[in-house]
């Protein structure tokens, strides 16, 4: 499918304030950090999972753990993407049990990566609450999921395709609307 950009709507500053916004919603909601985790989606949740990890620490003066959670296998549509998908590594390096894990993601759209985000982690263990919190937001819901904290709403129509580009995986760091084009 072939896309054209239609519009910039978040530069690297704007990308940094939200995840600023986002760490202290995270902080407050919890009353701090105590038995908290991140856990970020392969593949953009992941650097947004390690910035926000980042703004927590600076505010708290201590740092959060970390992990990385690929749900490859998980996907409702897995038989639809590959013959042979490429499965990447999940790397939980503490317990899960018991912990608030904090998922990360970069678009939130029709729910159903969250969805196998949240079987993923529960074949893992028993956290004692999960929450969400992307990037973006753009709507368009398939399945019964919200985020808990969102850095920016985006409304799109079903011709739109968000794109996140952050410095770790692209170089450059910025939120565009491409158009699909017919």
């Amino acid at each position: 499918m072939p896309l054209v950009e239609k519009a910039s709507i978040m530069d690297e500053q704007a990308i940094q304030r939200a995840l600023i916004r986002i760490a202290h919603e995270v902080i407050e909601k919890n009353k701090g950090i105590e038995n908290m985790a991140l856990v970020g989606i392969r593949t953009r949740g992941v650097p947004l999972a390690e910035q926000l990890a980042h703004e927590i620490g600076r505010i708290e003066g201590r740092d959060i753990a970390v992990g990385v959670l690929d749900i490859t296998l998980y996907r409702d549509d897995l038989s639809t993407l590959s013959h042979q998908p490429i499965v990447r590594e999940t790397k939980l390096p503490f317990d899960i049990n018991g912990k608030k894990i904090i998922l990360v993601d970069d678009v939130l759209y029709t729910g159903r990566t969250i969805r196998a985000a949240l079987d993923a982690l529960i074949d893992l263990g028993r956290p004692q609450s999960i929450q969400l919190a992307v990037l973006i937001d753009r709507g368009h819901r398939e399945l019964p999921i919200r985020a808990d904290y969102v850095g920016k709403n985006v409304p799109t129509s079903s011709k739109e395709v968000v794109s996140v580009q952050l410095i770790a995986t692209d170089q450059v760091a910025r939120v565009v609307i491409n158009e699909i084009v017919d």
